[in-house]
């Protein structure tokens, strides 16, 4: 892992569908196209390692229509 990136948890309400989980993973590398995403739909969380901040992908993810809360990070 790169100095400056970090592992995020964030928890996403509203995500229902693969096609919303394809919609968080777009929005987060169209924030930074480097970072690794893994969503776990059945829980409504998204694992991030990026070299954002957890407030910066929270936004992202609102902006795109779910609710992101930060569980670390």
């Amino acid at each position: 892992m790169d100095a400056m990136q970090s592992d995020l948890l964030m928890q996403v309400d509203g995500m229902t569908c693969n096609g919303c989980a394809e919609a968080v993973r777009r929005a987060i590398l169209h924030l930074d196209p480097a970072a690794r995403v893994a969503v776990d739909l059945d829980h409504g969380r998204v694992a991030v390692t990026t070299r954002e901040h957890s407030g910066t992908v929270a936004e992202v993810l609102t902006r795109a229509g779910y609710t992101a809360t930060a569980m670390t990070g």
